[in-house]
């Protein structure tokens, strides 16, 4: 049986849950590169997810700290979803993906890490992204670093 290396998988089962809610503490941090945090808009800001389904894989995630849709101001939900689409444009400059996955897991039973602080799943997707590793070797292949994305990403958001 052929064995592949696929560290970052362990660091997601094994971490433990953090005190406190990531997604509130760490906007409120002066360490954007650090945190993976992309870009920041009046309401609301966009991280890249720490264990990505794909490369570029980003979350559009309100300051309030609140888990349903019916919680959001009227602001907030025009300026998550007005983030959501510039996602997707900074993501098409970036990477030429042929299609995205964009979608909100509410509650832990819908595929919620992180249940208790709403956010929006950005996720570029490739023809053909989709192939045995996932199901047969329970592994992922990302072709590039978190930090390398987040440059490249960094500096489209930047041009614009």
């Amino acid at each position: 049986m052929e064995k592949l290396w696929a560290p970052w998988r362990m660091a997601y089962i094994e971490i433990e849950a953090p005190a406190g809610c990531i997604f509130c503490d760490k906007p409120a941090q002066d360490r954007d590169e650090e945190n993976l945090i992309l870009y920041r808009g009046s309401e609301a800001c966009v991280f890249l997810n720490l264990f990505p389904y794909n490369n570029g894989h980003l979350m559009v995630v309100p300051y309030q700290h609140i888990a349903s849709l019916s919680e959001l101001s009227g602001s907030e939900r025009l300026e998550m979803m007005d983030l959501s689409a510039r996602c997707t444009e900074w993501l098409k400059t970036a990477f030429h993906p042929d299609g995205f996955n964009v979608g909100i897991n509410l509650g832990r039973v819908a595929g919620a890490g992180i249940a208790d602080h709403l956010h929006i799943h950005v996720v570029p997707r490739w023809n053909g992204d989709t192939n045995f590793m996932p199901v047969l070797g329970d592994a992922k292949v990302l072709p590039d670093s978190l930090q390398n994305t987040l440059r490249k990403l960094r500096a489209v958001v930047d041009d614009q």
